[in-house]
């Protein structure tokens, strides 16, 4: 399970160490609201909650730093992915099977927060999922910015198969 997450993680720090900070920090309205840089930081603001929550008890998806210097540099976002990455080749079984509690916002009308229990390995899960929903959204705004983006980039690895299986499947009805 570990070795999906760290993929996760290598898929955003390859696609950060090919764009321009002027790309990073660009909000394409009006098709966009948000930068590159302001998901990558929201990415990496899921991964610090379970980091932070492993501390005290409590993993907080609505604690964010939005506005932060991530926001500005792919380098200091590289960095932090490279933070996370050391820290979760430091865990162990013990600590993936770990229970802990979840508190998150559960509605738009007015602030009503659920505590839920999981474990540590399933939120991983969730924010690596959460990480490749957020690359796919990275794609589409290097995608109006311009027409060389990687077509790989944030796609999920069911879709992945999917998309292996549909080929090989091409494949063979024309051999």
């Amino acid at each position: 399970m570990l070795t999906s997450q760290l993929e996760v993680l290598e898929q955003g720090r390859l696609y950060l160490k090919g764009i321009t900070e002027e790309d990073y920090i660009e909000i394409i309205t009006p098709n966009f609201i948000s930068s590159v840089g302001s998901h990558i930081r929201h990415i990496i603001d899921h991964y610090q909650s379970i980091i932070s929550g492993l501390n005290s008890g409590l993993i907080d998806y609505d604690l964010r730093l939005r506005g932060s210097k991530v926001e500005e540099s792919p380098q200091l976002a590289i960095e932090k992915f490279d933070e996370i990455e050391t820290w979760m080749k430091s865990l162990s079984t013990d600590t993936l099977t770990q229970n802990i509690s979840l508190s998150t916002e559960v509605s738009t009308r007015n602030k009503e927060v659920q505590i839920v229990e999981t474990s540590v390995a399933r939120e991983l899960v969730f924010v690596g999922s959460h990480a490749v929903h957020h690359y796919a959204m990275i794609a589409q705004i290097t995608f109006a910015q311009t027409t060389t983006a990687n077509t790989s980039f944030g796609v999920a690895p069911a879709t992945a198969t999917f998309l292996r299986e549909k080929n090989n499947s091409q494949k063979a009805e024309l051999g």
